[in-house]
């Protein structure tokens, strides 16, 4: 495949991708109120929302459609654990898709993350289009302000002459949600 009919198919995956979100409730994800002035983070973040793009700490990429940003092989965000979390323990959850393009080439791909320095599961997907990653976090991870979550792909698009990014995951929101 060259590097301008790489592009193209992303492109057209991604269109394609925006509009299966769309029709599935993808988009739907409740909203968390945030401080417009930075003094309070977020606990579910949409990736698109500039209101909490700094809560995107490294790995992601410029919005696209104004709807998500694809990541690069790892990535990591900045969370506020929900109320209670500390006693209750939350839910880690990544709304994303894999691009037909991307699958095609790469035929599987596993998610892992860590909070605080602890693993949480992995995960494998063994196909395109629409996913989610679940996983509950003991309440002792969410202590504090805020907890740093990074996310790995053990496989992902290596930059390219036609596309200098890394290309992982397309992912529309991440968050912890109360139990």
């Amino acid at each position: 495949m060259t590097g301008k009919s790489r592009i193209a198919g992303l492109s057209v995956a991604a269109s394609a991708y925006c509009l299966f979100a769309a029709s599935c409730g993808m988009n739907k994800t409740p909203a968390v109120a945030t401080d417009e002035s930075g003094g309070v983070m977020a606990s579910m973040v949409h990736t698109a929302d500039p209101a909490v793009a700094r809560q995107l700490i490294a790995g992601w990429h410029p919005v696209e459609h104004n709807a998500w940003r694809w990541t690069a092989g790892t990535f990591s965000v900045a969370l506020r654990p929900p109320p209670g979390g500390s006693e209750k323990g939350a839910v880690l959850s990544v709304k994303f898709s894999i691009p037909e393009p991307v699958f095609a080439q790469l035929k599987e791909i596993t998610l892992s993350a860590e909070i605080q320095g602890t693993k949480l599961p992995p995960e494998k997907y063994h196909g395109a289009g629409g996913h989610s990653y679940e996983r509950e976090v003991d309440g002792k991870l969410l202590t504090g302000e805020s907890v740093t979550v990074n996310f790995a792909l053990d496989k992902f698009l290596p930059s390219s002459a036609a596309d200098r990014r890394e290309l992982g995951l397309v992912v529309s929101a991440v968050g912890l949600e109360s139990k």
